[in-house]
């Protein structure tokens, strides 16, 4: 990955934590806690592509299994944001711009009910029973409606951040365009001045020589 791209997901990441852990989940919601790392992870994807979305969501659960006050075993999160990332970031758009909300909407909802799904799926396989306690229909159902109220005010900014720290085409096509500009500014004041004055001052000079043949003939008529 690249270092503004680092840098960024990094400083996104952290702030994400920070704000579930020590502002959402304590609001004690019904059933789920809304997953603003997985809101963060989504956007990201949605403009790095598969491979960065895989390698942010990965540091990102990591980050989260290891931060307090986190309960589970190292890695477990860590497994399920990596998938998530992977799978939303192969729904990149080409250009990298979104035509409506409907798509990113449909994602977050899939995307909440599979890392739920995925999250306890890997919790029976080490022994963590705490979603059959809770309740697993009420865990999707809180998780897809928590994400998508929150979704459209944080996934949107996020991309647009994420767009904003990659290398702007705009630039590029500007400074493509300034380079050409220098270079046949280079070539009209160079070579095709040259060449056209050289070629204009040929003119010039059969013109005065036709005019002094013509004299001579007239001179040479006269006597």
């Amino acid at each position: 990955m690249r270092v503004n791209r680092i840098l960024l997901s990094s400083s996104l990441v952290v702030v994400a934590l920070v704000l579930q852990v020590s502002v959402l989940a304590r609001l004690h919601l019904p059933g789920a806690v809304p997953d603003l790392l997985l809101l963060t992870v989504l956007g990201l994807a949605l403009v790095y592509g598969h491979v960065g979305g895989a390698l942010v969501g990965f540091g990102a659960g990591l980050l989260a299994d290891l931060a307090p006050p986190a309960d589970h075993a190292a890695g477990r999160y860590a497994l399920v944001l990596c998938v998530i990332g992977y799978l939303a970031g192969l729904v990149k758009p080409e250009n990298g711009r979104l035509k409506s909300a409907t798509g990113p909407m449909v994602v977050v909802a899939a995307a909440a009910i599979g890392s739920t799904l995925l999250y306890a799926g890997v919790g029976a396989l080490v022994g963590d029973t705490a979603a059959r306690h809770v309740g697993l229909g009420s865990l999707l159902f809180t998780a897809a409606l928590y994400d998508l109220l929150l979704a459209p005010f944080v996934v949107p900014g996020i991309m647009a951040l994420a767009r904003r720290a990659e290398n702007d085409p705009l630039a590029d096509t500007t400074s493509a365009a300034k380079s050409a500009d220098i270079s046949t500014g280079w070539l009209s004041s160079g070579t095709g001045l040259r060449i056209g004055g050289q070629r204009g001052g040929l003119k010039v000079k059969a013109a005065r020589a036709r005019v002094a043949r013509a004299g001579r003939i007239k001179g040479v008529k006269r006597l």
